[in-house]
């Protein structure tokens, strides 16, 4: 299986990747935002040696206590970071709104992270326009806004339903089928235990051969079953990544890299280990 984002290739089966989190923003839910772009810089510069294949860079909140600012504000900011970053390392732009994609894709960033569920094919044209790869996140209704009385039956089963409308969407405006990824949203319009039972049924999203990321970090569904707030999860965080890695999961979105690319190297080497 192979993923195509603009001039990076990854090839799967490998060591899962690291994706690092960098919060261009005053009120992100973890307390790491910083709104300085030298400031910003140098952290993702840190997460880069502590072990990040991938940089997520956001300069709007998700948290549904917010409103959401200008998008010509955001599109700046997420461009001044752009513009000065030097590495090597892939960025991943995470908006989901259109104008904020088309403002800011032409000046870098090789994945689109679309949490919004992809509800027309905008973003998806913007990403087969520019080489971009998108990432499809699963959530239900507008972001900003809670969601938090949604349940399922069956979440698995809703899941399948989505990605194959999704896959098919993109497809359709022109988006590769090397260059999407797909995310089961943790969190994101869902209860416990539906966000439990997607890292007991993960396997059954292999079979859209496409790469799976999970968010994993600090989630609201370790504070639930741990009673901790969100800076105090990163233990909570590493047993999820042990959860993904045992059902195949390629991609992890984390705040705390080191802790994270630590506990992937030693997974991969024990589930890699002959006999």
């Amino acid at each position: 299986m192979i993923l195509t984002a603009r001039d990076h290739t990854f090839t799967f089966p490998r060591r899962p990747l690291i994706m690092g989190i960098i919060n261009l923003v005053a009120d992100s839910f973890s307390g790491d935002g910083v709104t300085d772009i030298v400031l910003a810089l140098e952290k993702a510069h840190a997460l880069v040696a502590d072990g990040a294949d991938i940089i997520d860079i956001g300069a709007e909140s998700a948290r549904t206590n917010r409103v959401a600012i200008p998008e010509a504000e955001e599109a700046e900011q997420l461009i001044r970071f752009i513009e000065r970053w030097e590495s090597p390392v892939p960025l991943s732009i995470n908006t989901w709104r259109p104008g904020v994609a088309r403002a800011v894709l032409p000046h870098g960033g090789q994945i689109l992270n679309d949490i919004g569920a992809l509800p027309t094919d905008e973003n998806a044209r913007i990403c087969a326009d520019t080489g971009a790869a998108l990432l499809i996140m699963h959530t239900v209704g507008e972001p900003k806004i809670p969601h938090t009385h949604i349940a399922y039956d069956d979440i698995m089963v809703r899941l399948d339903e989505f990605f194959s409308e999704k896959l098919a969407l993109a497809e359709k405006a022109g988006v590769h089928s090397d260059a999407t990824i797909l995310d089961p949203g943790i969190d994101f319009a869902k209860q416990r235990d539906d966000n439990l039972r997607i890292y007991c049924g993960l396997e059954a999203l292999h079979r859209f051969e496409r790469p799976i990321l999970l968010p994993v970090s600090r989630k609201t569904v370790i504070g639930e079953v741990l009673g901790v707030p969100a800076p105090e999860r990163d233990a909570g965080t590493v047993a999820c990544i042990v959860a993904g890695m045992r059902r195949g999961a390629q991609i992890y979105r984390v705040h705390n890299v080191r802790a994270a690319a630590q506990a992937v190297a030693t997974i991969h080497a024990v589930l890699s280990a002959p006999g």
